[in-house]
C-alpha cells in the first residue's frame, strides 16, 4: 500500500473570512484591520489596538483616554468570583484560570438586553488581568489582593498587581548629584 502525500498543506483553503485581519495576504505579514502589526506594535498601545479590533478604526486621543478610564471604572472583581479564582488549583495554567474566571463572571453578570456585546468586551479586557492577578496572588503569597487600581493603561494595572506596587514606583528617579 503506498501513501499518497501532498506537499500543499493548506495553501488556497479558505479557512474563513473576517474583516478583522490578514495573514501573508499578498506578501504582508499579519494585519490588523488594515495595519500592519509591526506598525501597531511601534505606534500604538495595547488599549488603541483593543479599540481598533471592537470598533473598527483607531481611537481619537479623547476616546482612547475615555476608554482607559472605562476600562479602569470596569476591573474590580466581585466577591463570589474571587472565591472561585481561590479554589482553583495553583497549578492550573493560566487559560484555564481566564477561561474557569471568565465563565464564573458570566453566571455572576448574566447577559442582558441593555447590554451590548461592546460593553462584554470591555467587562473581560479589563477584568482578566484582575482575575489571573487575583488567583496568582492568592496561591503565591496568600494575598487577597484589591483589583481596583487607578493605573491608566492595562500594562500598568497588570505591573501594579503582580508587584503591588503601582508602575510610576519602577521609574527611576535619580538621587541628588547623580
Amino acid at each position: 500500500m503506498t501513501s499518497v502525500r501532498s506537499t500543499a498543506g493548506l495553501e488556497g483553503v479558505i479557512a474563513g473570512q473576517t474583516a478583522l485581519s490578514t495573514v501573508g495576504k499578498e506578501g504582508c505579514g499579519l494585519t490588523y484591520r488594515g495595519y500592519a502589526i509591526e506598525d501597531l506594535a511601534e505606534h500604538t498601545c495595547f488599549e488603541e489596538v483593543a479599540w481598533l479590533l471592537l470598533r473598527g478604526e483607531l481611537p481619537t486621543r479623547p476616546q482612547l483616554e475615555g476608554y482607559r478610564q472605562r476600562l479602569a471604572s470596569l476591573r474590580g472583581l466581585p466577591a463570589p468570583l474571587q472565591t472561585v479564582l481561590e479554589q482553583l488549583p495553583p497549578t492550573a495554567h493560566p487559560m484555564d484560570v481566564l477561561r474557569t474566571g471568565s465563565s464564573a463572571l458570566g453566571c455572576l453578570e448574566p447577559e442582558d438586553t441593555s447590554r451590548s456585546g461592546l460593553d462584554i468586551a470591555d467587562r473581560l479586557l479589563a477584568t482578566f488581568p484582575s482575575m489571573l492577578l487575583y488567583w496568582h496572588r492568592f496561591h503565591a503569597n496568600g494575598e487577597r489582593i484589591e483589583t481596583r487600581t487607578s493605573d491608566d493603561s492595562i500594562a500598568g494595572h497588570f505591573l501594579h498587581l503582580l508587584t503591588g506596587r503601582p508602575p510610576r514606583a519602577w521609574i527611576h528617579k535619580p538621587s541628588n548629584g547623580s
